[in-house]
């Protein structure tokens, strides 16, 4: 049997065994977490979006999502007439330069402020963590511009890199005060070479994004024609550019894009679809306008007689438009009155105007079956007919006269 002083003892080693596993483990948590916090430090370069705390006299305080405050130089923020273009709780972009002493100290580009003047060792870090500079375009030169960088060093600019897209008059731009990225920095900054186009293709990509998560499939969106095509018109809806395909123009059938938009027109576009993947989105105007089907009953009664006009022929038959966005089918069972006919073209031609009466209307499956009516009618069977005996007379053997001689004939047997 063990003592009190055993027991005593055993106990106290039990519970600093328990302290020592609590220790342990407590250990190991705020190990875990210093890894999770190490995780969430800046890197030279790297591009957060913070909102704006408090605007100084020379410092702009914004919130970084870490522990300690952001600060920028104020003068980044203003404009050519020295008017502050930004207030607090707007939300800014900034790269991160450095941390000391629990600041950290952030840029819009270099050459932004005072004290990021672009010297040589600046601009080789902002080459290394991709943070933009900000340049003057001094003048041309064989293959693009001659930029000057921080006051005094020069950097070349390519054409292709000035610009999203060819620059009409790449005179104008001369003088300008632009931001780039430095493409490539060799032998100690004697040799620059910067680029426009990448930092217009990251907001342009950041817009679209945003532009992207902020539509979706049936919404009702303003848009301008930027370019017509023979299967549809490219429309800009702000960041993205959607493709309203032919069908989706208008209730009527449309033939010539050209004829109906224009480049520059504004439009409102319902969203039909987007595929992410592959980057695309169709619009549809017609789905905008009111679908003439809704009211076909009541503007095209069955019975009722209307004038129409050939759209197109099929084998089975001849499609006549008799409203906008309506189309009937006149069967080709219909066009010979009785009589047997091989194709629609016999009775009938593209844009010509008919007149027909309405058979049977099936709304829900948007289908009018016609008929033909009046005169129309009468032309058909005198064609049907002509038709039938110029077919008796290519198939009859010779000696059986003329086709006047057996139109002849026919008439007296209908007369007896």
């Amino acid at each position: 049997m063990k003592s009190k002083h055993d027991i005593d003892d055993d106990e106290l080693m039990d519970e600093a065994q328990d302290a020592e596993e609590m220790e342990d483990g407590s250990f190991a948590e705020m190990f875990e977490q210093s890894g999770k916090d190490n995780k969430r430090w800046l890197e030279p370069g790297q591009k957060i979006t913070g909102k704006v705390l408090k605007i100084g006299n020379e410092w702009l305080f914004m919130d970084t999502g870490q522990k300690g405050e952001g600060v920028i130089e104020r003068k980044e923020f203003l404009d050519i007439d020295g008017n502050l273009t930004v207030a607090e709780g707007d939300s800014i972009s900034a790269y991160f330069l450095s941390s000391s002493q629990g600041e950290m100290r952030f840029t819009t580009k270099i050459g932004g402020g005072a004290s990021t003047g672009g010297g040589s060792a600046q601009l080789e870090q902002a080459w290394q963590s991709r943070v933009p500079v900000e340049g003057i375009v001094e003048k041309e030169i064989k293959g693009g511009y001659e930029i000057k960088l921080g006051g005094t060093t020069r950097a070349f600019c390519p054409y292709s890199q000035i610009a999203l897209r060819r620059v009409e008059n790449p005179e104008a731009l001369i003088g300008t005060r632009l931001t780039f990225l430095i493409s490539e920095y060799a032998e100690d900054g004697r040799n620059i070479i910067v680029s426009r186009r990448a930092l217009l293709e990251e907001e342009q990509q950041r817009l679209k994004e945003d532009a992207q998560a902020a539509i979706s499939v049936g919404m009702i969106v303003d848009g301008t024609v930027t370019s017509l095509q023979d299967y549809g018109a490219f429309v800009d809806i702000g960041a993205l550019e959607g493709l309203l395909p032919v069908s989706e123009i208008a209730w009527s059938r449309v033939k010539d894009v050209r004829e109906v938009l224009t480049v520059g027109q504004r439009v409102k576009v319902v969203i039909k679809s987007i595929d992410t993947e592959k980057d695309r989105i169709s619009l549809s105007l017609k789905d905008t306008l009111a679908d003439p089907w809704e009211m076909v009953t009541a503007n095209f009664p069955e019975g009722s007689f209307h004038t129409g006009t050939v759209a197109r022929l099929d084998t089975f038959g001849a499609f006549v438009t008799i409203g906008d966005g309506v189309d009937g089918l006149l069967h080709i069972s219909k066009l010979g009155s009785g009589k047997q006919i091989n194709h629609p073209r016999e009775v009938v031609k593209e844009g010509e105007q008919i007149e027909v009466k309405i058979e049977a209307i099936d709304r829900a499956s948007r289908r009018i079956s016609l008929a033909l009516a009046g005169p129309a009618r009468a032309a058909a069977e005198e064609e049907a007919t002509m038709s039938e005996f110029r077919k008796q007379a290519d198939d009859a053997p010779k000696g059986m006269g003329t086709l006047a001689d057996m139109m002849r004939s026919k008439t007296q047997k209908n007369r007896k």
